[in-house]
């Protein structure tokens, strides 16, 4: 297997986690160590996406490589965007990430650099496959998602109403 370590990492706080030990990954050419201390959210994944693709799994150690080659490889100009994600994919692939998620995790990076100036070079030639896999992805993310999405809006009114209620009955912290 390419990693030559795994990821130790403790928690920040409630989406930060911090390496512990250096992360190494030999690549087909290239070897990237990422260091220790580096920072990263695991695998940037919108909530209401996170029942099928949480943020930890088979692929932590590919995301945080990933974080580290959008927050420091791509500025130093040690990978290209577009190499970052394939090679995301790939390292995807090598730490046995199912097929559906792992292509889904690509086009999510993928349309993640649209937005991200840095990020965005090379997008275009990746618009087609991107487009298909999201179209074709449709009909088995969004249902699921906009019930999750919905009970996660609910769960907050109600989190934020109790919480306003406690503060009145001058109960705060109960």
């Amino acid at each position: 297997m390419p990693f030559l370590s795994r990821p130790h990492v403790e928690q920040l706080d409630d989406g930060d986690w911090a390496l512990t030990e250096p992360l190494v990954y030999a690549g087909r050419a290239d070897r990237w160590v990422v260091p220790t201390g580096f920072v990263s959210d695991l695998a940037s994944v919108p909530v209401p996406v996170r029942w099928l693709i949480p943020t930890n799994g088979p692929w932590t150690a590919a995301a945080i490589v990933h974080d580290w080659f959008c927050d420091v490889g791509i500025a130093a100009g040690v990978i290209s965007s577009r190499d970052a994600d394939g090679v995301f994919r790939r390292m995807c692939r090598e730490l046995r990430t199912p097929v559906l998620r792992r292509w889904l995790m690509w086009a999510g990076v993928r349309w993640g650099a649209v937005v991200n100036p840095v990020r965005r070079p090379g997008f275009v030639r990746d618009l087609p496959a991107v487009l298909a896999i999201s179209v074709l992805a449709v009909p088995l993310v969004l249902p699921v998602s906009v019930v999750v999405g919905v009970g996660l809006a609910v769960d907050a009114v109600v989190d934020r109403l109790l919480g306003l209620a406690l503060r009145v009955t001058g109960r705060p912290g109960a």
